[in-house]
């Protein structure tokens, strides 16, 4: 490798790499990646083979019947192509919720995961029929290996399954799978499934196919069955993945592509950055060091959650994305902003109703933990930034052939991020990260995270693009979650204490996240600098690993 950084928590350095560059959130996947394009195989042939061995090292984070979307940036075509494969509802079906998260066995609850049908292993098929070079056994291969051997458990991956492991406690499936001789896999332990290698076996002999049309199929049939969902073969198919043109708008010279409808991450992020412009925020320093470009991006962040809950599926619903975007309308929102700050001095208010604005405590977030984000890049130029993650997968709480499932948490509501319909066919309504920036119609940096990428993707997007910092600088600096009903802002507590006071003054208390808080994700980036050469970094609030070739 022409060099590697990365592995535990914390600070990384960024690598280069003459011919390509990988980076995910584990060794063994970022090495498979390398491996797989060093051995000739291209782009896309390394982010199947990476998230295949992914969903076995990572099974805290992702599995193989959840949910895959992809950028695909084609070299010799000189077009991008976007892939939506994430789990579906199928018309007709009943909403099924199985696991009760603490409400009573087997008892629906507001808010549990629904039942829905895999669509990883077909986001698999599509991408290895039309961009792979690499047949499928051998690009699955790592996964058989590293299922029968079994790794080995880091510290974090114990304590993101022991944060989430009751979710599973309620099946004698998961309670086998997750914890087999009493207790969770600890820090140091090897740990490996029979079942899950026996299932990766198959797949690499049969195919994609065994998870949609073969046994593994049968079996998740059966035992939606057993369950009471009254799914049938049938269904397993029953709604494709799907090829589309990505979402692309042009933002300060720079043309930014990303997840078009129902995925709703292009439409955020052009909200975003298009009011922190209206804003002039550069001019009044960044949101780390100036409370008031920090009131304008939380509340920028909470404006584009209300009006992307009107995103739906393109198929089913209106396509408001391009109104709702439109200069005219976020200007309009940047007015009403910056005409409603407060002009009167409001700590007095915040220490008698609030308490003082201090940063002396750290508040834990309780945002969704999960998924996996791959940026790759090879030699011949072709780019791919993807996402595979356990949302949206199959049966929650159930283990089917020595997979992991949690379920979908799509819900019927403007305010939620991933809203699901029970009729017309359309597919879920998500916030997936998938992020390429072009000039001159070629990729020069493609970027993406798991955790709260809702929020997080324009704030790293606009230290790039607005600020001019390097990539690994913008994933390095403080975030925030969006502006709160209660007036707070919980932001990472690396600002300075001038600007908690700032912020008091506006009326506004300051919510202090951990300095670098894992839920605010970690992000998995590749970017092309003016000499030509390749550069790639993972962020420092999880473990990761970038490598160049």
């Amino acid at each position: 490798m022409t060099g590697s950084s990365g592995g535990r928590v914390g600070p990384k350095s960024t690598i280069f790499g003459e011919r390509g560059v990988a980076s995910s959130q584990h060794r063994v996947v970022t090495e498979v990646m390398i491996d797989t394009m060093r051995s000739g195989g291209n782009a896309v042939d390394a982010a199947i083979a990476g998230c295949m061995v992914q969903a076995v090292v990572q099974q805290d984070m992702t599995n193989h019947a959840g949910t895959v979307t992809a950028l695909v940036h084609d070299a010799a075509t000189g077009r991008t192509h976007e892939l939506n494969s994430g789990g579906t509802i199928v018309p007709g079906l009943p909403r099924f919720a199985p696991v009760p998260m603490g409400k009573g066995l087997y008892a629906a609850a507001p808010g549990t995961p629904i039942a829905v049908i895999p669509g990883f292993m077909p986001g698999m098929k599509a991408l290895h029929e039309r961009f792979a070079t690499t047949p499928w056994a051998t690009l699955c291969a790592p996964a058989v290996g590293w299922a029968e051997e079994g790794h080995e458990v880091s510290s974090f991956e114990h304590l993101v399954m022991a944060q989430t492991v009751d979710f599973f406690l309620y099946t004698e499936s998961g309670r086998r799978h997750f914890t087999p001789d009493g207790h969770l896999p600890q820090v140091g332990d090897r740990w490996a499934s029979a079942e899950l290698a026996e299932t990766m076996r198959k797949v690499a002999a049969e195919g994609p196919d065994h998870f949609t049309t073969g046994e593994w199929a049968q079996q998740f049939v059966a035992r939606a069955n057993a369950l009471g969902w009254p799914v049938k073969p049938e269904h397993m198919t029953d709604i494709p993945p799907r090829w589309t043109e990505p979402y692309t708008w042009e933002h300060r010279g720079h043309t930014v592509v990303q997840q078009s409808p129902p995925e709703r991450q292009g439409v955020f992020c052009r909200i975003v950055l298009g009011m922190l412009e209206e804003l002039d925020v550069v001019a009044l320093g960044h949101w780390s060091e100036s409370a008031e470009s920090l009131y304008y991006l939380a509340h920028a962040l909470r404006r584009a959650a209300a009006e992307t809950g009107f995103v739906n599926d393109p198929l089913v619903f209106g396509d408001a994305s391009t109104a709702m975007a439109s200069r005219e309308l976020v200007a309009g929102f940047a007015r009403v902003l910056r005409e409603a700050k407060p002009h009167t001095d409001l700590t007095e208010h915040v220490q008698l109703t609030r308490g003082l604005p201090a940063m002396a405590a750290s508040g834990a977030s309780t945002q969704p933990a999960g998924s996996c984000e791959l940026s790759i890049v090879d030699e011949h130029g072709n780019w791919v930034q993807m996402m595979n993650t356990l949302q949206g997968s199959g049966i929650p709480g159930e283990v089917v052939g020595g997979v992991p499932m949690v379920g979908s948490h799509a819900m019927n509501s403007l305010a939620s991020p991933i809203e699901g319909w029970h009729t017309g066919g359309g597919r879920v309504r998500s916030i997936l990260s998938n992020t390429m920036v072009l000039r001159d119609g070629t990729p020069w940096l493609a970027l993406g995270s798991p955790g709260n990428v809702h929020c997080t993707v324009p704030q790293v997007l606009s230290n790039i693009l607005d600020f001019g910092m390097d990539p690994y600088a913008a994933d390095d600096a403080p975030r925030c979650l969006p502006y709160a009903d209660d007036h707070t802002i919980s932001v990472e507590s690396r600002i300075g204490p001038e600007v908690a006071t700032g912020l008091a003054r506006m009326g506004v208390l300051v919510n202090p996240l951990p300095t670098y808080d894992y839920h605010m994700g970690t992000y998995q980036v590749s970017w092309r600098t003016a000499d030509g050469v390749l550069h790639g970094s993972t962020g420092p609030r999880r473990e990761g690993m970038a490598a160049g070739y």
